[in-house]
């Protein structure tokens, strides 16, 4: 495979397109708390975790330089929607629309849930992006599947380590907020390993058609 960086793609272009409405639509679906027998869940597990599986595709075939790019565009654009939706929910509504409650309950996110959120994100994303990588070149390209957990896995309990007891510590019971941190690794992770099979023959296509297979010898991982 050549290792050379090609301009960016179309395939690229959308992966990265996914990733950031993913995430955009994860913090609006994170309004609504769900219970699925005994895991307590937010309904942006929907969506959340294809996020990941687009980091994932994104790292092994690009490289850790092309993901951490995605992930600071998804960063910027989560940042902008947060704070537009914000001003709109400032801003006064006509004397005739009565659904105020209804706009705030689902764009008027609190200060500490948006830091939170953005927290977790970059640290999850980024040491996602960086389990893949590392495990890529160790593996010397092979055992795609255990790196692509295993990031899932180091990815996830990063983010939501982070996301819950900031978001919601002191407002949730401790022993439901360890059981929301614990089912949403479990749930994403269950999710990843659904959408393997899928994911490696997407994976496949995309290095035999871009032409393109990464490694990060020599990569100097920076979060910047």
């Amino acid at each position: 495979m050549n290792n050379k960086q090609e301009p960016v793609s179309v395939t690229f272009m959308l992966l990265g397109v996914t990733f950031c409405v993913c995430l955009i639509l994860a913090n609006l679906l994170a309004t609504k708390q769900i219970q699925f027998g005994p895991l307590n869940l937010t309904t942006g597990v929907l969506v959340f975790p294809i996020s990941y599986v687009a980091n994932d595709c994104i790292t092994e075939v690009w490289g850790y330089r092309r993901a951490k790019f995605i992930i600071w565009t998804g960063f910027v654009m989560n940042f902008a929607f947060v704070l537009l939706a914000w001003l709109a929910d400032l801003i006064p509504g006509a004397p005739y629309w009565t659904n105020q409650d209804g706009f705030h309950a689902l764009f008027g996110l609190a200060p500490r849930v948006a830091l939170a959120s953005f927290a977790a994100f970059i640290v999850g994303s980024l040491l996602n992006a960086y389990v893949m990588s590392r495990m890529k070149i160790h593996d010397k390209g092979h055992r795609f599947s255990l790196r692509a957990i295993a990031s899932t896995v180091v990815g996830e309990l990063s983010d939501s380590l982070i996301f819950f007891p900031i978001a919601l510590g002191g407002i949730v019971p401790k022993e439901n907020l360890a059981l929301m941190i614990v089912s949403q690794v479990v749930v994403k992770t269950l999710y990843e390993v659904v959408m393997l099979p899928a994911t490696i023959r997407f994976v496949a296509w995309l290095k035999r058609t871009e032409g393109v297979d990464v490694y990060d010898e020599g990569v100097r991982y920076s979060v910047l």
